[in-house]
């Protein structure tokens, strides 16, 4: 454990108190973990920060709230960076500006989407390709699900869709425990989801990972394919966990804390924790993740667009 002399300067700003690392969603989950497992690796470094679970409407009232926290560092968001690329387009009241009230400090790890077929297709079914043929030859056979209407993998589903030239029909269930339980029971033919989602079923030999949606093949999934190696290099499902800071927060806490993380992403313990979920460590400079955040924004706007879906809520 380091000496409290050097202690990051954005916690020894937040005083005696512990600090608060808030998330959208529930214990147990895959962003949960990632908070949790960083606050361990905080502990280790000497300073006390406490996860804040606040449930409810897929993270917004979580992320909605941030821009009324004291810009001390004593209060941080840890949340997807879907919340701030994809949900401006989807949600007609979103709550929060995801521009103005969110100063990145850094990724924590980063996320892979992947498509999976169940025992419903057949076994010969190998490849997107396949699938594809499978598809069209199969009435009924075109339905898909994801975690959620609104997720990066309902439209990553919605981009396979037009780019084989079918006519894919999405199902969105509540999470992803859900949906993997009825994609192993053959209740539905298609899944995309997160690689974590599925490492724990793998060898039940009833589910196949047809591709995944990356520039690279997963660590985790190496005898997997991408989609651009199978002749669908758009299609691209990263995602990253990263942690915000309230506006306002002065620009050397911001420094102090990322490079905090920088340092927690080097722990052995907290690498072990990742790689069992199928988490990969990943870190960014804030103007980085800033830029890239924005640089999503902009490229998912035509996507959700194009595919229709819009959310009231």
């Amino acid at each position: 454990m380091a000496a409290s002399g050097s202690l990051p300067a954005a916690f020894a700003q937040v005083g005696g108190s512990n600090g608060r690392l808030v998330v959208g969603y529930p214990a147990g989950g895959t962003l949960d973990t990632t908070a949790r497992q960083l606050t361990e690796a905080w502990r280790r470094q000497g300073r006390q920060f406490i996860v804040d679970n606040r449930v409810g409407a897929a993270g917004r009232i979580a992320n909605g709230q941030l821009k009324r926290e004291k810009p001390d560092g004593s209060t941080l968001l840890c949340t997807h960076a879907s919340a701030l690329t994809i949900f401006p387009h989807v949600y007609a009241r979103l709550q929060y500006d995801p521009a103005a009230d969110f100063v990145p400090v850094s990724p924590m790890v980063a996320v892979t989407c992947a498509f999976a077929v169940s025992s419903a297709v057949p076994a010969s079914v190998r490849t997107l390709q396949d699938y594809a043929a499978w598809v069209r030859a199969t009435p009924g056979g075109a339905t898909y699900a994801s975690p959620a209407a609104g997720s990066m993998a309902h439209f990553l589903g919605y981009q396979l869709s037009e780019a084989a030239g079918l006519k894919l029909q999405h199902v969105g269930y509540r999470g992803s425990a859900p949906a993997m339980q009825d994609l192993m029971g053959g209740q539905i033919p298609a899944y995309f989801g997160f690689v974590a989602d599925f490492l724990p079923y793998l060898q039940s030999g009833r589910v196949r990972i047809l591709g995944v949606a990356a520039e690279r093949r997963s660590p985790f999934l190496a005898g997997i394919p991408t989609f651009a190696e199978q002749g669908y290099a758009r299609i691209l499902g990263g995602e990253t966990y990263g942690v915000f800071a309230p506006p306002g927060t002065p620009e050397a806490a911001v420094r102090a804390l990322h490079e905090s993380m920088v340092l927690a992403s080097k722990d052995p313990a907290l690498r072990a924790a990742f790689e069992q979920v199928g988490l990969e460590p990943y870190t960014q400079a804030p103007a980085d993740y800033a830029r890239q955040i924005q640089q999503e924004r902009e490229a998912w706007g035509p996507v959700v667009r194009a595919s229709g879906f819009r959310s009231e809520e």
